[in-house]
């Protein structure tokens, strides 16, 4: 490789990384009397970074900071705790739920490295919580249902940047048995594994993120990676357009 190329592609390595997803408020859709043409622009920008991206950043979105702070805490509380005292809220045997709810770690022979607690809705039944540290079922419970309701905003959102009938993703996706939350902790890299998670694309219409002050997470756009920078408060929305990550 000539030196010319190898200054072409650390320029374009260098532009990558300064590149970032857009960031959007969904305020306009928070505030009752705030105008029509708002809600457009918010729309027109998700569409656009869908078409982009497959991912943007949600502020303004009705999560209150002080309920992610604390979900955020009381996960990494959970996760310090010993290995046997963790497996006490593995998923129950027989359980009819669309995926094991409870705790669970990466098999030692997957290229993943990390574990994590899978929830359903409160209401479902399904959910194996910890009874330490406290408060972690009050809080988790909590964080479900308000970001459902942020869902539903985004849904109508999607639904109208991809020029769908009125509600029809959500005829499409009425019953919401399947949606669920994770707790994720990714082990700290090592000098020979440095992969938290292999580079994926979600299953689902759509993804909400939203990352500690350690970072990690980055998107996929014409071949190069871009990382996205934490942001307190931003939750990341992934979108099945075009998303990996």
């Amino acid at each position: 490789m000539s030196r010319e190329d190898l200054k072409t592609s650390k320029t374009k390595t260098q532009s990558m990384i300064n590149e970032t997803i857009p960031t959007v408020s969904l305020s306009p859709f928070f505030i009752d009397d705030d105008e029509a043409d708002s809600k457009e622009r918010v729309t027109e920008t998700i569409r656009r970074a869908c078409e982009a991206y497959g991912f943007f950043q949600i502020v303004d979105h009705g999560v209150p900071l002080h309920l992610t702070r604390r979900a955020l805490q009381l996960s990494r509380a959970f996760f310090a705790r010993s290995y046997e005292d963790k497996l006490m809220s593995k998923p129950v045997q027989g359980s009819r739920s669309p995926l094991p709810a409870g705790y669970a770690r990466q098999p030692v022979q997957s290229a993943d490295k990390n574990e994590y607690l899978l929830m359903f809705s409160p209401e479902s039944g399904f959910n194996v919580y910890p009874s330490n540290p406290p408060q972690f079922r009050e809080v988790m419970e909590e964080l479900f249902h308000t970001l459902s309701k942020t869902s539903s905003v985004v849904e109508g959102i999607l639904n109208k940047s991809m020029g769908l009938p009125c509600d029809a993703l959500h005829e499409f996706n009425k019953d919401r048995g399947c949606d669920f939350m994770t707790a994720l902790h990714y082990f700290p890299a090592t000098v020979s594994e440095n992969n938290g998670i292999s580079q994926h694309e979600d299953g689902n219409f759509f993804t909400f993120v939203f990352q500690d002050d350690v970072g990690g997470l980055e998107v996929l756009k014409d071949n190069e990676w871009i990382p996205i920078v934490p942001d307190e408060g931003a939750i990341v929305s992934t979108s099945a357009t075009s998303s990996r990550f």
